[in-house]
């Protein structure tokens, strides 16, 4: 049998990764990455060895220097796109095309960060490649087939005409924990995506049932430099009283809040960590995992309890200490942590005790790009 060549491609706000799959392959033939697009300095990453490099103006510069290192390009079968919102209309993959990218082009405004990005990659490999088909695969369809108590606002009928609704993010990462998980995944389980941005998502037999995120990435858990949750009329104030504009505010929440605006040291964890005597450093990771904590305990109403809790994302897969505290602030539902498995990592670190069992998975949304790329060309 012949493997299917594809090109799994994620793009970030500052960054883009390149994952080539040989399926049914178990692991990717080659893994690029460029981070720093758009900053003074580059940074290309290429079979885990990184090099620094000229400035890239933008995603379409960094994805030429990635192509240049992709081993026989011209061997590819497709190319799959990680694109984060697919708006009301895509619910699941779709081949590229015109009308496809007139829609995505309309949701822009909802993920400035992302959606712009991506579509300029997508617009020059059509350019460099235009033989290979093209997929994009939506972090919002997993979260698809939400119930409406769990997808609706309390907001005008003309307002929700307008597609506003909670759509939810991460889908591609909770899609690759769930399958990972396989028949270790229990009934009623609580992901915990941590990391940058962060989510914390309901799963109801491996199901999307309610999700913390919603029109866009802003909403729901503290996050690196994203507000996540905060009072509407904030905005309103700051508008009324301050006369901040709308792009000054939209700037604000995405770049200037989360654990950056608590800490005022840095929006990553790792760093955080390391100067964690701090007492405003201290403050905002306790912040961050009540936060978590405290959406573990409203989500588990919309499952009806909660037999697992999962631990995806940078953070969630390699912040021991963080984990520890979410978890301490759970032991009265009868949650208990494994001490010595925590800090090891290990895919289990529930306590035998345990009333939930509790799993960290290593998620790889490359993987997921290439699964769904695949699942879309063989049903034609």
């Amino acid at each position: 049998m012949t493997p299917l060549r594809v090109l799994a491609v994620n793009v970030g706000s500052s960054s883009l990764r390149l994952d080539l799959w040989a399926l049914p392959g178990t692991g990717p033939e080659a893994v690029l990455e460029a981070g720093g697009i758009g900053g003074p300095q580059a940074i290309v990453s290429a079979g885990g060895h990184a090099e620094g490099t000229g400035a890239f103006a933008d995603h379409a510069a960094a994805l030429d220097a990635l192509l240049a290192r992709l081993p026989q390009p011209a061997r590819l079968d497709r190319i799959g796109h990680r694109v984060v919102h697919g708006g009301p209309r895509y619910r699941e993959p779709v081949w590229v095309d015109d009308r496809v990218l007139a829609d995505l082009d309309a949701l822009a405004g909802l993920v400035p960060l992302h959606i712009p990005p991506a579509l300029q990659t997508i617009r020059h490999l059509m350019r460099s490649l235009p033989q290979i088909p093209e997929a994009a695969v939506f972090d919002t369809a997993f979260h698809a087939g939400l119930p409406p108590q769990a997808s609706e606002y309390a907001v005008p009928a003309a307002w929700r005409a307008r597609g506003v609704r909670r759509y939810g993010f991460h889908g591609l990462a909770c899609a690759d924990a769930v399958s990972q998980l396989g028949p270790r995944l229990r009934a009623r389980a609580v992901l915990l995506h941590l990391g940058a941005g962060c989510s914390a998502t309901a799963l109801l037999g491996g199901r999307s049932v309610d999700t913390t995120m919603g029109l866009t990435p802003l909403e729901g858990l503290v996050m690196g430099t994203r507000s996540g949750d905060l009072d509407p009329g904030i905005l309103t104030y700051l508008q009324r009283e301050y006369r901040l504009s709308v792009e000054q505010i939209d700037h604000t929440l995405n770049h200037e809040c989360g654990l950056l605006g608590l800490s005022e040291v840095s929006g990553d964890m790792r760093t955080l960590l390391d100067r964690i005597d701090a007492p405003r450093v201290r403050f905002a990771i306790e912040l961050f995992c009540y936060r978590a904590a405290k959406a573990v305990g409203a989500l588990s109403v919309a499952l009806g309890g909660c037999d697992q809790i999962i631990f995806t994302g940078g953070i969630g897969e390699h912040a021991p200490p963080v984990r520890k505290r979410i978890v301490e602030q759970l032991e009265f539902l009868g949650v208990r942590l494994d001490e010595d498995a925590n800090a090891a990592n290990a895919a289990v670190i529930s306590h035998p005790r345990s009333t939930a069992t509790i799993n960290v998975v290593r998620i790889d949304e490359g993987r997921q790009i290439a699964f769904e790329t695949a699942q879309l060309m063989r049903r034609g």
